[in-house]
């Protein structure tokens, strides 16, 4: 389904029902998929230019569009990245695309068992710990509707993170939804491999970054996230999406 918002070929009929069902509710939907683009491949830039070397993308997708390792290696060829899905779908296409890159690879997780993803002999493999590397969670984490259960996500995911690490989130922020509205697009969900989602308030993705040190502007609209020259914004709408980064201290 994001792939369809993207504007993208891989996906399937089933895919692109679904898809249209949900921009029914939500006409915006394919402007916020672009736009959490565009905050992946200026924050993965900017992280690049910080010095980081290693990436966690979880929740990742297919592989195909200006994707973590394209940005990253564009400016450090040396980066590795690890794509994590549990879609197994997903991870047959992401693994065949990504066959003759040996400092990608796309690894078969669920982020709701973070330890069993961190202990990932894969993971463990590809990534050094012991140095910073950067985890995404790119608009995966209004898929987990428990407040308690998704801090707790976030915090076993960062907890393994040395000292100039950094945690980048995107969420969506439903706003001005009206209850029947949010229902309706519930029930699409429900019928896909990511069933349920929740709108969260800035603060509560502020919370996330606990202890963290934010990197300016902050927890923002995503448009607003450090903007370059030939960034176009979404169009107004009641549905949108907040993003941030955070470093270890």
């Amino acid at each position: 389904m994001y792939d369809y918002y993207l504007g993208g070929k891989d996906n399937f009929a089933v895919d692109r029902e679904a898809a249209q069902k949900i921009i029914e509710i939500l006409p915006n939907l394919p402007d916020i998929a672009r736009e959490n683009r565009e905050f992946l491949v200026r924050t993965v830039a900017y992280l690049s230019r910080q010095g980081i070397r290693q990436f966690l993308d979880i929740g990742a997708g297919l592989p195909t569009q200006r994707n973590v390792h394209q940005v990253a290696q564009e400016l450090a060829p040396e980066s590795r990245v690890v794509y994590v899905d549990n879609d197994p779908i997903v991870l047959v296409h992401a693994r065949a695309i990504l066959a003759e890159n040996e400092r990608v690879i796309a690894v078969g997780a669920d982020m709701r068992d973070p330890e069993a993803l961190l202990a990932d002999p894969e993971v463990t493999a590809h990534l050094d710990f012991s140095e910073p590397l950067a985890v995404l969670l790119l608009g995966v984490l209004h898929f987990v509707p428990d407040d308690d259960e998704a801090l707790k996500i976030v915090s076993a995911l960062r907890a393994p993170l040395a000292p100039g690490g950094y945690l980048v989130v995107s969420h969506g922020s439903l706003g001005e939804l009206s209850e029947g509205q949010e229902e309706e697009g519930r029930k699409v969900f429900s019928r896909t491999s990511v069933p349920g989602t929740t709108s969260r308030s800035r603060d509560q993705v502020l919370a996330f970054f606990d202890g963290l040190d934010l990197v300016d502007p902050g927890v923002v609209p995503l448009q607003d996230w450090r903007p370059d020259a030939e960034y176009l914004s979404v169009r107004e709408g009641k549905a949108g999406a907040l993003g941030g980064v955070g470093r270890v201290r």
